[in-house]
């Protein structure tokens, strides 16, 4: 009987995770982008995320927490790329890159390109907590448990993430 609804309880965790990344992999895919900025990096990291969350789903503890659970997998796959190949990416748009984009698209590509330069200055874990934040728009309390760190030291990070991008930022400008 155990083993029943261990099997069973193992194929509840399974379907949750399939379902969770179905649902979510626009997500997911903007969460990879934002770390590598390659359309193709970015859907093999997902596609290997999915893979591992899949293979692994047995190890999910709650289901209520899937999502923050491929989130960290997730996380974890894009630094795991940036780990292997340190390399900058850099995707001009044609236009603009060819400066045929107007002067109002040229500067948004420039404050684009100074946002990107300075979020690549900061430590992985607080380029993490910026992204999910902003870019993802997660409460602290989510960015807490998908980065497995205390809600008091997500918020200490975060201000100092923002203050040395400003630094940076003004910097690029001045």
């Amino acid at each position: 009987m155990e083993k029943r609804s261990k099997k069973k309880l193992s194929e509840e965790k399974e379907r949750k995770v399939e379902e969770t990344l179905l649902e979510n992999y626009g997500k997911y895919y903007r969460l990879a982008y934002s770390y590598c900025r390659s359309e193709a990096d970015a859907q093999d990291i997902v596609q290997e995320g999915a893979y591992l969350a899949i293979r692994n789903s047995d190890s999910l503890k709650s289901l209520e927490y899937a999502d923050t659970w491929i989130y960290r997998i997730m996380i974890n796959e894009a630094l795991g790329f940036l780990r292997k190949n340190k390399r900058e990416t850099v995707e001009w748009d044609e236009a603009v890159g060819n400066g045929q984009g107007g002067e109002e698209m040229q500067e948004e590509h420039i404050r684009r390109q100074e946002l990107k330069t300075a979020l690549d200055a900061l430590e992985p874990l607080d380029r993490t907590i910026i992204i999910l934040r902003f870019f993802e728009d997660l409460k602290l309390e989510q960015i807490a448990e998908v980065t497995e760190e205390n809600l008091n030291t997500v918020k200490s990070r975060l201000y100092r993430a923002l203050k040395k991008l400003r630094l940076l930022l003004g910097e690029a400008a001045g």
